[in-house]
């Protein structure tokens, strides 16, 4: 197992953050393949899904090892670490931490033993009785132990140490009743020495997917991951259902009922737009929004501009529905995300320039429509728009492809908390005044949700309506486990 350096990572700016992505997780059961380098482009696919940490756990049918460290994928492995971890089944993790700190300690995928052997498990998502399986895990085993006693402060190290709290059973058995004691959400890959598993949460909340290797078997968060690898997709990993995969195929086990809840940001923000959901295209999706956008909030300017990546596909739907014209006027150093080195103070104060800056021969003297995916606490959106002014536009109309975030998530997204949501204090005319546009216009919840052509039944609105179709935990927070290892 490798051992971090203790770093942190640092953001460029906390405060302009806006909804942190989930994690990404990615399992393949392929014997005579390189699993190791499969799992390391399928983590590099579902990089924009965490940027904390990355992980492999490879197993060879007789033991399991581990790496993993702080950082990008691309900074954590590199051939010589990937031509050490040798076997026929992986599993791999990139991490986003919705709960624990990002240290090292917290990094997955974690590693564990039980009756038949070890487990190491990778989790997207987050649950809300962690409380309630603490208690579990100390009545069925007295003391912390595994992850836990290593400063592990995540959900994801209870789902481990729960997993080897069944003497005498299968690891299968094993998940099977564990599973049926979560609550929240939880996509999970995981495996043992030779055996290749995954879980949804009844709701479905995380998209999970099953693919087809010429010689084995691929899990994953997102479709674009099952491409990178080529893979083809063979369907959804359903709500409440134990996927095992194994010398004898894949077969099937129901933990619980279906309810399905999918998250709705998923198609607004955190999915690849080259991905499927619910036999959808999340691209044709934004795009869809965009002209509904459009229709809702019309205006009169020169140029549509999107804020990139998130906000392209939506000002493309913009444009076309409106007639306006479609430009570049912003350019994104696609490099700035996660970084070891704190900003000076110099460059602190630029901001949001290490991320954007303006063409500012397209946007002087034009009045131009900005097509964001959100607004958050708002700091981004007035430090863009008086960047446009000081590029000389003449006008700036920002338009948001989802509702007003009013209401925090509690499944695996990162949203601020709801008193730093400024949509949660502000009208809309407010909104518009505090970060200094012409105009603002969100799309309304009924036509994000007609664009997704997914049912509104079975859609998690919560961040937008505040409607939670599971109950939120208790004790909201990051370090759920922080009294465990103190």
């Amino acid at each position: 197992m490798a051992h971090g350096d203790g770093r942190l990572t640092q953001e460029l700016d906390p405060q302009d953050r806006g909804p942190q992505d989930a994690c990404g997780v990615f399992g393949v059961w392929a014997p005579g393949e390189e699993v190791a380098k499969l799992s390391y482009f399928g983590l590099y696919a579902l990089q924009h899904r965490g940027q904390e940490a990355a992980g492999i756990a490879v197993g060879d049918g007789d033991k399991l090892l581990v790496y993993k460290d702080m950082g990008l994928v691309s900074q954590v492995f590199d051939e010589s670490t990937l031509n050490t971890l040798v076997g026929h089944v992986a599993v791999g993790h990139a991490r986003y931490s919705t709960t624990g700190a990002s240290e090292w300690q917290n990094a997955q995928p974690t590693l564990g033993a039980t009756p038949a052997g070890t487990v190491a498990l990778g989790h997207n998502g987050n649950l809300t009785n962690s409380e309630h399986l603490l208690e579990v895990v100390h009545e069925r085993l007295g003391a912390p132990v595994g992850e836990l006693r290593y400063g592990n402060t995540t959900d994801t190290a209870l789902i481990t140490a729960l997993l080897g709290s069944y003497p005498g059973t299968s690891l299968e058995d094993c998940a099977a009743e564990v599973l049926a004691q979560l609550r929240g959400a939880f996509s999970l890959v995981f495996c043992d020495e030779s055996t290749l598993y995954a879980a949804r949460d009844p709701q479905g909340v995380r998209p999970l997917v099953l693919g087809r290797l010429e010689r084995g078997w691929v899990v994953a968060s997102e479709t674009a991951a099952l491409d990178i690898v080529g893979a083809s997709f063979v369907r959804e990993v359903e709500p409440g259902e134990l996927v095992v995969i194994d010398a004898q195929g894949v077969r099937s086990r129901r933990f619980a009922v279906a309810e399905r809840k999918g998250c709705l940001f998923e198609f607004v923000y955190l999915a690849r737009p080259d991905t499927q959901i619910s036999g959808r295209s999340v691209h044709l999706t934004r795009v869809q929004i965009g002209r509904r956008l459009a229709q809702e909030h019309p205006v009169d300017a020169d140029l549509v501009i999107p804020v990139p990546e998130s906000g392209t596909p939506a000002a493309v739907g913009y444009a076309e529905e409106s007639g306006i014209p479609y430009g570049i006027g912003l350019v994104k150093n696609s490099y700035v995300g996660r970084t070891f080195i704190q900003p000076s103070q110099t460059l602190r104060q630029l901001g949001i320039r290490l991320k954007l800056n303006p063409l500012r021969e397209i946007v002087a003297g034009q009045r131009l429509v900005v097509v964001d995916d959100s607004i958050v606490r708002g700091n981004t959106q007035r430090k863009l728009v008086q960047m446009l002014r000081d590029a000389g536009a003449a006008e700036v109309h920002v338009r948001i492809s989802s509702p007003p975030v009013k209401w925090p998530c509690f499944y695996g997204i990162d949203f601020a908390s709801r008193a730093e949501l400024v949509a949660n204090d502000l009208s809309v005319d407010q909104i518009r005044e505090s970060i200094g546009a012409d105009s603002l216009g969100y799309v309304t919840l009924e036509a994000l949700i007609e664009a997704t052509t997914v049912p509104k039944n079975e859609l998690c609105r919560a961040c937008f309506d505040g409607v939670y179709p599971i109950e939120p935990p208790r004790t909201p927070g990051k370090n759920v486990l922080d009294r465990v290892t103190a």
